[in-house]
C-alpha cells in the first residue's frame, strides 16, 4: 500500500473512532460511572471487536451482504433493539455510592461482541475495505484491521477520559441522572445518521 494511501487510511480510522457514536457514548457514561481504570476491559475489548471485524468483513462478509439482503435489514433490528436497551441501562444506572456493590462495566468479550450490532462500526468496517483494500487481498485486508488495532484505543480512551473528569461533579444524584439521560438520549440520536431512519 503506497504511504499517502497508508496514511488517508489512518487519518479515517482515527476521525471515525474518536467521532461521536455508540461505542464512544458509552465509554463516557462507564468512565463517569466506573472511573478509566475499570473501564479500561470495555476499551480494549473495542479496539479489538472493530480489528477483528474489518479483517471478517474485508476477507469475504461484504459478498454475504450482497447475496443476502435480508441480513441488513435484520442487523439494523438486532441493532436498534440492542442500543435502545443499552440507552435505558445507562438512564437508569444507580448512584456512584452504590455501584461498586451491584454493577459492573463492560467487559472486554461484552464490548467486542457489541461491534457486531454497532451500526457505526459496520460503516466504518464496510466504508475502509471498500476504500482501502477494494482488490480484497489478505495484506490490504489486514493492514486497515491493523491501522484500526493501531489508532482507535487511543482515540477512544479520550472519551473515557472525559467521563472521569465529570465524575466528581456527578457525585450528586440530580446530577448524574441528568448526565445519565443525557448519555442515553445522545446514544440513541446516534443511530439516526447510521441507520437512515426516516421520521
Amino acid at each position: 500500500m503506497p504511504l499517502t494511501l497508508l496514511m488517508a487510511l489512518v487519518s479515517f480510522a482515527f476521525v471515525t473512532t474518536v467521532t461521536p457514536g455508540p461505542n464512544n457514548l458509552m465509554l463516557m457514561a462507564s468512565g463517569a460511572n466506573f472511573g478509566f481504570r475499570r473501564t479500561l476491559p470495555h476499551m480494549l475489548g473495542i479496539a479489538g471487536g472493530v480489528s477483528v471485524m474489518a479483517l471478517l468483513v474485508g476477507l469475504g462478509m461484504i459478498a454475504l451482504f450482497e447475496a443476502v439482503p435480508a441480513l441488513s435489514t435484520i442487523l439494523e433490528v438486532l441493532s436498534l433493539g440492542y442500543l435502545l436497551w443499552l440507552a435505558l441501562k445507562i438512564a437508569t444506572a444507580a448512584p456512584l455510592d452504590r455501584q461498586e456493590a451491584n454493577s459492573r462495566p463492560m467487559s472486554f468479550f461484552q464490548a467486542a461482541m457489541f461491534q457486531w450490532v454497532n451500526p457505526k462500526a459496520w460503516a466504518m468496517c464496510l466504508s475502509a475495505v471498500t476504500l482501502y483494500a477494494p482488490d480484497g487481498s489478505f495484506l490490504s485486508v489486514a493492514i486497515v484491521a491493523g491501522a484500526f488495532a493501531l489508532v482507535s484505543f487511543p482515540s477512544i480512551s479520550v472519551w473515557a477520559w472525559l467521563g472521569t473528569v465529570v465524575r466528581r461533579w456527578l457525585s450528586n444524584p440530580f446530577r448524574l441522572r441528568v448526565f445519565n439521560f443525557t448519555m442515553a438520549a445522545l446514544l440513541v440520536g446516534s443511530l439516526y445518521p447510521v441507520l437512515g431512519f426516516e421520521f
